[in-house]
This record gives C-alpha cells, sequence and structure tokens, in this order.
C-alpha cells in the first residue's frame, strides 16, 4: 500500500508540472495579444479623448489641462486660490491693527507693555485716523500705541472710553495708514450667516489672525456689572459667533462676506465645558458710541437723577404695607431718593414712588429701565406712569445729561 500511495503521489506531480507549463504558455501568447491589441487600441481612444493624457506617435504624454503630466519630468504646478473669504481678508486685514498698552511701572517709572488687543481702523480724515476697540483694552493705559499689518508701531491718543459699552475710540496720525474698513447693518445679520474674525490672538507674534465660523445667534444679553459691587447693572447685546475669538481678539473686527464690519469682538465666555461661543458688539449699536467718544470724549446718555430698586428685588411684605400696591401690580422700579434740582425732581417725583411706565413702555426692573432710558436723547421730555400711595399718577420729565453710570 505505501508503494502504491507513493506511485500515485509521483504521477499527480508530474500531471501538475505539465499542467504549469500549458498555462504559462496560454499566458504568454495572451499578454503578447492584448499588448498588441492596447498599441493599436491607444491611439484611437486618445483622438476621441477617452483618456486623461494626449497621446502623439513619439510616445510622449502631454499633460491636459485636467490630466497629470506623466513624461519623466517633474514640474511644479502653481495653484491660484482665490476666494470670497481671501478677497474679504485683502480688503479688509490692513484695517485691523494690534493694540498695545502700555503702562508705568518699577522705581523709574519705566512704561512698559501692559497687554494687547486688537483694533478697527473706521475712518481716515486729514491728518488724522480714528481706530475703535475695547475700553478693557486700554484701561489703566499711560500710553497707547497701534500696531500696523507690516509690524510699524504708530502712537495713539485716547479720545475717549467707555465701560458699560466696553468701547474706546483712538486717533492716529494717518501718514502711514492705508487702509479703512467699512460698517455693515448689524440688525440685518441673521443665525447660519457666515462671518470672518480677524485680530491678534495671543498678542501681536500672531497678528492679523483669520478666523472663519458662521453667526451663531443674534441679540444675546450679557450680565454687566460695572462697579464690581456684584449687581448686573446693564445687559449687553451682542452677537454670538463661533468662529475662534481668543485673549488678545478683543477689539477687532466681525466681518461678513460683504467685507463689512458687523461687530467689534469684545468677550469670549473661557468655560471648561463651553467651546465656541465668541462674541461681539453690534455694529448698529456700537456707531452712535463711536460718534460720541469721538466728539465729546465721553457717551452723552440722558439721566433721571433717582437711586433705585428693582420691585422685585423688595420683600413682597413691603409691596402691600409700604408701598400699598394694588396685587395687579408685580414689576416696576422703586424710587428710593431723589437728587435735588434733577429732571426727576422737576417733574415730582418722590422717595418710594413706583415706576412702572417710561416713554410709553412697560418698565420691569432697573435693566428694563436704562435700556428704555438710554435709547432717548438728552433734552427729549417723555411720560411716565407710577404709583404713590396705591394711587396710580402719571408725569412729564425733560431729560438731562450724566456722564457716569446712573439714572
Amino acid at each position: 500500500m505505501g508503494y502504491y500511495d507513493q506511485d500515485y503521489e509521483n504521477y499527480n506531480s508530474k500531471r501538475q508540472k505539465g499542467n504549469r507549463g500549458g498555462w504559462f504558455l496560454a499566458g504568454l501568447v495572451g499578454a503578447i495579444l492584448g499588448g498588441l491589441l492596447m498599441l493599436f487600441a491607444l491611439p484611437a481612444l486618445s483622438n476621441f479623448n477617452f483618456l486623461p493624457y494626449d497621446m502623439d506617435l513619439s510616445g510622449e504624454v502631454n499633460q491636459q489641462e485636467d490630466g497629470i503630466a506623466s513624461t519623466g519630468e517633474v514640474k511644479n504646478v502653481s495653484v491660484e486660490v482665490n476666494t470670497a473669504i481671501t478677497g474679504i481678508v485683502d480688503e479688509v486685514s490692513d484695517a485691523v491693527v494690534g493694540v498695545v498698552n502700555l503702562q508705568e511701572a518699577g522705581f523709574w517709572n519705566e512704561t512698559g507693555e501692559a497687554g494687547t488687543g486688537s483694533g478697527v481702523i473706521y475712518k481716515k480724515d486729514g491728518k488724522n485716523a480714528f481706530v475703535v476697540t475695547n475700553h478693557h483694552v486700554i484701561a489703566g493705559a499711560s500710553q497707547v500705541e497701534i500696531s500696523l499689518s507690516d509690524g510699524t508701531r504708530v502712537p495713539a491718543e485716547i479720545l475717549g472710553s467707555d465701560e458699560l459699552t466696553d468701547l474706546a475710540v483712538l486717533r492716529v496720525d494717518s501718514e502711514k495708514i492705508k487702509q479703512v474698513a467699512q460698517f455693515g447693518d448689524s440688525d440685518k445679520v441673521k443665525p447660519g450667516e457666515p462671518v470672518i474674525a480677524i485680530g491678534n490672538p495671543l498678542g501681536l507674534q500672531f497678528s492679523g489672525s483669520v478666523t472663519q465660523g458662521i453667526i451663531s445667534g443674534t441679540e444675546r444679553a450679557i450680565p454687566i456689572d460695572s462697579n464690581g459691587d456684584g449687581q448686573v447693572d446693564w445687559n449687553a447685546e451682542v452677537i454670538q459667533t463661533d468662529a475662534a475669538i481668543n485673549p488678545g481678539n478683543s477689539g477687532g473686527a466681525l466681518i461678513n462676506i460683504d467685507g463689512k464690519v458687523i461687530g467689534i469682538n469684545s468677550m469670549k465666555i473661557a468655560q471648561s465645558a463651553v467651546e465656541g461661543i465668541g462674541l461681539a458688539i453690534p455694529a448698529n449699536l456700537a456707531i452712535p458710541i463711536i460718534d460720541d467718544l469721538e466728539t465729546y470724549s465721553e457717551v452723552r446718555r440722558p439721566y433721571m437723577g433717582i437711586a433705585m430698586r428693582s420691585l422685585n428685588e423688595v420683600s413682597s411684605y413691603h409691596w402691600e404695607q409700604t408701598l400699598k400696591l394694588p396685587k395687579d401690580i408685580e414689576s416696576g422700579i422703586v424710587v428710593m431718593s431723589v437728587e435735588p434740582i434733577s429732571p426727576a425732581a422737576q417733574a415730582g417725583l418722590q422717595e418710594l414712588d413706583v415706576i412702572t411706565e417710561f416713554a410709553g413702555q412697560e418698565v420691569k426692573d432697573i435693566i428694563e429701565l436704562r435700556k428704555i432710558l438710554y435709547k432717548q436723547e438728552v433734552g427729549n421730555t417723555v411720560e411716565f406712569t407710577y404709583y404713590r400711595g396705591g394711587e396710580k399718577q402719571t408725569g412729564k420729565m425733560k431729560l438731562g445729561e450724566q456722564d457716569v453710570l446712573g439714572s
């Protein structure tokens, strides 16, 4: 049996060797025929543009517009990228500058950099150019400089600054200013709209950085405690974007797809659980503040001349016992004191009056009253509704001017 098995294996081995030879011969013949077929077919396929390259009789392969060169010669291919984004950046980037806060320090009162931010050149008038930035960027500065896109530094004068809106205006010599940005209509901004942020994150070493994103939300309200007493003094209305805004971007430009500045980048929520929330002051809110700072070096806000508290901060016991309010009155502001000879005093307001309407709008709390008040012009006469001893009354007030936060 052993020999039988061995003979059988030898027999199969001979058969397999013979088969290999036959298959090899057949493959060789097929390859030759295939090569001849391609040799005659390629010129025809090339003539009908079925190939990604051109072929001539010399055997050279010529690159087509959308093809790939394959002659063995290495070539450098230059690709020009010109999109709407790059065009906008070219138009606006030189108008976004670095802002350097210089402060005196040390025994010899030497001046050193205390911080850097960004600014936007929005106007050029004769020998002067004007830059808008954030209040917190130049706060405490003894001197300020702007840094242009080519690294040139130009001394700047602080014309005015407003802590409440976090805006400031600088004036510089216009000789080296080449580009001025234009404001757009921030009231037309819509969620999902593409935007570009330009600024100087992490200092001037990253000057002119560009980030892209979308509008995440409009008319966002951010509480502001201007005097650090732990009480909210103001709700800043801002635009929310997911374009990266980092420290140093403050004061830079938020730009729409038309190349217009629709916001001044101001804040970034920096919490471990929050990512991609950048905030900018809408252009339409910033423009009147900028005009006041440029013209008067301060924001001319109307004021009433009262100290006040929101009704919702007062114990419900005093609503009935002290203020004697009707049960259907649940919001308003309580007059805590009245300044002598102020607009409020001349209008007849007294301590413990409760104002519920002002300039035809419902007053819910202090923030709401300030929002209504600051939309008025100095010198306007407005009507208001209030309760005194439980009795509903109306009055008129000619608004005065106050250059600090107050009502």
